[in-house]
């Protein structure tokens, strides 16, 4: 059985401490990133998807208001010319 070779086992570590290193400055490079854009984006006054679809929601909510409320005038409307009528 042969002993370990000491070159390989410190060149084992030493390329596995690089790979942490490397990994640490990528995640460190996406939050840097991710925080640039963050800042870009609110800078740019955009709105988030989930306001857009609340606002949405109101709309729709609005749309369908103003459809019954104009179908209950149109029936008052209607029932008072008839009284006028008669």
């Amino acid at each position: 059985m042969q002993p370990p070779n000491k070159f390989f086992d410190e060149m084992s570590k030493l390329m596995t401490n690089a790979m942490g290193v490397a990994q640490g400055a990528k995640d460190e490079a996406e939050t840097a990133m991710k925080s640039w854009m963050d800042r870009w984006l609110a800078d740019r006054d955009l709105v988030t998807r989930e306001e857009f679809d609340a606002v949405r929601a109101m709309a729709q909510k609005a749309r369908e208001e103003n459809e019954a409320l104009k179908a209950r005038i149109e029936a008052l409307e209607a029932a008072s010319k008839g009284k006028t009528d008669a």
